[in-house]
């Protein structure tokens, strides 16, 4: 099962990567609903998140939280959210999303654009707000 994320981690195709450790990656996602929208993915290929084992699961919810307080620095917003859907890339995947108000997480509102130098600013302030 090669996916696009997968070719994200192996480094075959480019991503704005905000942090990563042994085991995950995370990434701003390249049609965000909020600015600094990030997804986050074990570098093991697993479909479903819930086929992930609970120790997976487990350091993926910890390394997401690790991801979502960079955000929180970086990007003014009452929270982060956090959404699991899992349909639109067989790749388990949690979207970091900050967020204002309920309506921030609709997927159906459609997604806004950034310019590349916004992308690389937000890589660089996240990361740093990680480290």
């Amino acid at each position: 099962m090669s996916t696009i994320f997968s070719k994200i981690i192996s480094r075959e195709i480019p991503a704005y990567i905000v942090y990563e450790d042994e085991n995950f990656l995370a990434f701003l996602d390249i049609n965000p609903l909020n600015e600094g929208h990030t997804l986050v993915v074990p570098k093991k290929e697993v479909d479903y998140i819930f086929d992930l084992d609970d120790e997976w699961l487990s350091k993926m919810m910890v390394f997401a939280k690790k991801v979502a307080k960079g955000i929180e620095k970086v990007v003014e917003c009452k929270r982060v959210g956090v959404a699991v859907v899992g349909l639109e890339v067989p790749h388990c995947h949690i979207h970091l999303i900050p967020i204002n108000n309920v309506d921030d997480m609709n997927f159906s509102n459609g997604s806004i654009k950034l310019s590349e130098e916004k992308f690389i600013e937000l890589v660089k302030k996240i990361n740093a707000a990680i480290a």
